[in-house]
């Protein structure tokens, strides 16, 4: 048996299952400090299946906690950035186009030393040492608690990054360090972002994990515990100690993988619509379309593996407003207040919620507080919601193709049985916590992304190692070794560089080796 979480805005979704079959499934509201929602929600599992806690297997969740703290810009670490790029790159310095509530936020400082590498692996400049552990004296008098070293082309060479982390331990060694190869892909500026931001959620991460952990075993298990990331797969607690950035966006990565094993689509829209936003997003064999383009979080450009997704402001908790003639639906929302804002739950503010149970599409409450509501403002409410998520499917699609729509999260009632061709609207069996299956049934990766220098009649061989090389990261992730296979493989040339350069990005998956 194993556990899915997920933790979303409004609610925390938990299921129960043995194998691919549902035992039990719950939903509770999220709470405050999310770690006593997620206590209850194991209990409530506990409550609708009696299950040996000694039987678990593994624990997988989804949090939002990470990605909250960056929005609200709170509980960040402070934070130096130190780039390897001289005599280059003076120009855009680190933390460029941050937005300034931010940069105060991680109290940020910024450091240009000498150092990076060509594409192919030469040298920019070398390594300054003396440079570095001056930059570490600063940080030192000015109180940095995490550091981001970055270093031009490392995904291709990181023996610079790895020098300087050496270095800046010595001199600070209580600092936690996050090295830009680990993390982001091969754009500097997007990388360096990424780095930045996963040394301020260090100190955050540790606190998390453990109060994560410490949730779990307090319902007496002691299976392995696991976050989910951006991509669909999993990383053990220690890796999330490091990497907190790889979490962001397992909420709606969850529930599209969820809704491919549900509907039994690997290739299909998904449409998640929970408490506060509907997030919209398309599966390609059974796993997330990934961004081709740099993502924008909390208004930082990052290029970490994240989902192509589209949200929008529409929720069980979205407000209504308006006449008949003009109603608007969200984007604001009551969130997790939904039960006790809701008119249905004995509250004074209309959401969609009050919509759909009015409509005659969800038995939610009390039906008899919204039998006073305009029949007009209804239709046109429920109008509005499926215009509006008719439009972000459209906005999703990449060509005229037919994709099927397959509607998940608890707040799915809203949305039309019909949207357009091939028409159906596709609720499987379990949709309103399709996330929490998500997290549960989520498997191990790896993923090479780099620029090689092809020489002629290479080609071939370079390939095998890139994809062998994902295949080794899976396994030693944790990836059963027998079920390992590559599942994305681009090659792309890069002609305005020498030397045959091409782009190789090579993705491996496999299931989870339990008891490992």
């Amino acid at each position: 048996m194993r556990i899915g979480i997920d933790v979303g805005g409004t609610n925390t979704d938990a299921v129960l299952l043995d194998g691919a079959h549902v035992l039990a499934a719950v939903k509770v509201s999220t709470t405050e400090d999310v770690t006593s929602g997620i206590v209850s929600a194991i209990d409530g599992l506990q409550h609708q299946h009696a299950f040996d806690p000694a039987q678990v297997q593994a624990v997988m969740i989804g949090t939002t906690h990470f990605i909250n703290a960056l929005v609200e810009a709170r509980r960040l670490a402070p934070t130096a950035a130190v780039r390897l790029s001289l005599p280059a790159g003076r120009s855009l310095p680190p933390m460029v186009s941050w937005p300034e509530r931010l940069v105060d936020a991680v109290a940020g400082r910024s450091y240009l030393c000498h150092g990076g590498h060509e594409f192919d692996g030469r040298h920019i400049s070398d390594l300054d040492e003396d440079e570095l552990r001056k930059a570490a004296d600063d940080m030192g008098r000015a109180g940095t608690r995490s550091v981001a070293i970055t270093s031009v082309f490392s995904p291709v060479n990181h023996e610079f990054e790895q020098r300087a982390a050496e270095i800046i331990a010595a001199e600070l060694p209580d600092v936690a360090i996050s090295l830009s190869h680990e993390i982001g892909r091969i754009g500097l500026l997007e990388r360096e972002n990424a780095t930045i931001i996963n040394a301020a959620l260090r100190e955050l991460a540790a606190g998390i994990v453990d109060g994560l952990a410490k949730s779990v075993t307090g319902a007496g298990i002691t299976a392995p515990l696991y976050l989910s990331q951006n991509d669909g797969t999993l990383m053990d607690v220690d890796f999330a100690r490091r990497y907190p950035v790889a979490t962001f966006a397992s909420g709606p990565t969850n529930s599209m993988r969820g809704a491919a094993v549900l509907s039994g689509l690997d290739t299909c829209a998904v449409v998640d619509v929970g408490g506060t936003t509907s997030d919209v997003g398309v599966l390609n064999q059974g796993f997330p379309r990934e961004a081709t383009t740099a993502v924008s979080v909390a208004g930082i450009r990052t290029n970490f593996r994240m989902p192509d997704v589209l949200s929008i402001g529409i929720g069980g908790g979205s407000l209504v407003l308006g006449e008949p003639a003009g109603v608007a639906v969200g984007p604001e929302s009551v969130g997790y207040q939904l039960t006790s804002r809701a008119l249905v739950f004995g509250g004074d503010t209309l959401t969609a919620t009050d919509i759909a149970v009015a409509a005659g599409r969800a038995e939610i409450g009390d039906a008899d507080r919204v039998g006073h509501l305009e029949p007009a403002l209804v239709r046109a409410a429920m109008e509005r919601i499926a215009a509006d998520a008719t439009d972000a499917v459209e906005r999703m699609r990449t060509s005229a193709e037919p994709l099927p729509v397959v509607a998940v999260g608890g707040g799915s009632m809203l949305l039309p049985d019909e949207m357009f061709e091939p028409g159906d609207v596709r609720r499987p069996e379990h949709y309103a916590v399709a996330n929490a299956i998500g997290a549960a049934i989520a498997q191990i990766g790896g993923e090479v992304d780099r620029v090689y220098a092809i020489e002629p009649g290479q080609r071939d061989t370079v390939v095998d190692e890139a994809k062998q090389e994902a295949l080794d990261r899976a396994v030693a992730a944790g990836a059963s070794p027998s079920t390992v296979e590559i599942v994305d493989f681009d090659e792309v040339p890069i002609p305005y560089l020498p030397g045959n350069a091409t782009r190789i990005r090579a993705k491996a998956v496999g299931d989870l080796q339990l008891g490992r």
